[in-house]
């Protein structure tokens, strides 16, 4: 039996961040992970070679956002360097600016907090490990995997956690802590548990209607990126594309169908046909062209997506002490917005404050929940808006063709022909949405400030033809179009619909 501060179970992202949040050099802070260490030190081999039976998005596209980076950049600055010394990528606000936004922008110092990290999983991974492992205090203990929960009655009656009991090289350890961290991810049971254990822990959870494929490639020696005259993600409705700038000559492609598009997400996860896909979108086509870069492995595939939210302390009162859920124990988000990993990092520096301020362990479960509810719920709930009209607009354009009510008229006018107009025109207008999309403030405040409102208000009258030069170009081709390229029947999956 072994006693220390923290026990984190989980060291994944979540893992890590939780790490990097509560090391102060007097807590003594044990990672358990059941998976094992990175074979290599070269981030390639690592890519190739690491075994993380846990992340099942190991190698999908990643990207931190401006508020995850900025908390590295404030708590951390080693780690930064760290990282883009490993060839991991920072792209700024000046890299997003449209031809049209660019004679117009006036930097102010606050740009520089919207930027965007970018690489493979697996270098930030290694990355961000080696860098926890010297943290004073920490210790990370690899193909450790934690059999069940230690609870008792406490206080009240309400469930108390004091440890985990765990596999370590085929014998049991008990392992006790005053504070245990579910930092698990999407394969942890620990709520499981104590939802068995009478735990009144409440949870809400929905399917987020798409599937994620993404292959990843290498520039070919003496190749460059191309040039970004045209937008390397977009929605085509019946597919969602992006391009993700990777380290050390790497960037991988992302592909999301919807789930009522089963033809083609069953004919994506295949090379040739990926490879086709992203040749027929202008924007991607110029990465994936194989003159410029070469296919690195399969495609991988990615399902069951759905979002989901746990609350611990649902009336006001902890459902159960002695235990924190971060990451996706605690809130499973759309992969599609990027928001995975700064929500494990904004949970775990938000425990952190909450470790430092209450002492109690049930005043510690409640200012924990009502933190995070504070801080993420808003990005949570804008999330859900977004996959739930992406899941109809689907299911729509599969169905009967039926004319749009006047209303959903007027609401895609306004989205298409002011807000996004607007934020392609103008640099202030698109730094202030920024802001809300990087989780840096509330994601709809910047439109209901009047300035802002005003502005979008008044690209929206001027009409289509003024506003000609600030429309993206075109995306992709037609559904039919593409399908017919593929070899592909257009109407299976429209029949299935009707």
């Amino acid at each position: 039996m072994a006693a220390m501060d923290v026990l984190v179970i989980g060291a994944g992202m979540a893992g890590l961040c939780t790490a990097l949040a509560l090391a102060d050099g007097e807590r003594r802070i044990v990672l358990l992970e059941r998976d094992g260490p990175p074979p290599a030190e070269d981030a390639d081999a690592v890519f190739a070679d690491w075994k993380r039976r846990g992340v099942g998005h190991l190698r999908h596209s990643h990207a931190f956002l401006a508020r995850l980076r900025e908390l590295i950049r404030r708590e951390h600055p080693t780690l930064l360097e760290a990282l883009k010394s490993a060839g991991c990528r920072e792209i700024s606000l000046t890299d997003m600016l449209t031809p049209l936004q660019r004679p117009r922008y006036r930097p102010r110092p606050e740009d520089a907090e919207l930027t965007i990290l970018t690489s493979r999983r697996t270098t930030l991974e290694l990355v961000m490990r080696r860098y926890v492992e010297r943290l004073p205090g920490v210790e990370i203990r690899s193909g450790v995997f934690v059999r069940r929960l230690l609870t008792a009655p406490g206080p009240e009656g309400v469930l108390t956690v004091s440890g985990v009991e765990a596999d370590v090289g085929g014998e049991t350890a008990t392992l006790q802590a005053p504070v245990v961290v579910d930092a698990g991810g999407r394969l942890s049971n620990v709520v499981e548990q104590l939802l068995e254990a009478g735990a009144p822990i409440a949870e809400e959870s929905e399917n987020a209607g798409i599937l994620y494929y993404t292959r990843h490639y290498r520039l070919r020696p003496g190749q460059t990126e191309p040039p970004r005259d045209r937008p390397a993600n977009g929605d085509l409705g019946y597919l969602k594309f992006g391009v993700f700038p990777a380290d050390n000559g790497c960037f991988s492609v992302t592909l999301a169908a919807p789930e009522v598009e089963e033809t083609l997400r069953q004919a994506v996860v295949r090379p040739e046909v990926f490879d086709a896909v992203c040749a027929d979108l202008p924007g991607v086509a110029p990465w994936t062209d194989p003159a410029r870069s070469e296919p690195v492995g399969r495609v991988h595939g990615m399902g069951d997506l759905h979002s989901r939210w746990r609350e611990f302390a649902p009336d006001g009162r902890a459902a159960v002490l002695g235990v924190f859920a971060v990451g996706d124990s605690l809130a499973r988000s759309n992969p599609l917005y990027g928001r995975g990993c700064s929500f494990a990092a904004v949970a775990a520096f938000t425990l952190r404050d909450v470790l430092r301020t209450e002492a109690d362990p049930g005043a510690r479960a409640v200012a924990y929940s009502r933190a995070v509810r504070r801080e993420l719920r808003p990005f949570y709930d804008n999330m859900r808006q977004q996959d739930r009209s992406a899941i109809r607009r689907a299911r729509a354009a599969l169905g009967p063709r039926r004319a749009p009510s006047l209303r959903s008229r007027l609401t895609r006018s306004f989205i298409e022909d002011g807000v996004t107009v607007a934020t392609r025109s103008d640099p202030d207008l698109l730094r202030e949405a920024l802001r809300g999309f990087h989780m840096l403030e509330h994601p709809s405040a910047w439109l209901s400030r009047p300035r802002n409102l005003v502005k979008v208000l008044g690209y929206w009258a001027r009409g289509r033809r003024a506003n000609a030069a600030a429309y993206p170009p075109k995306p992709g081709p037609r559904r039919e179009t593409l399908f017919g390229r593929l070899g592909l029947s257009a109407d299976a999956d429209r029949l299935a619909a009707a």
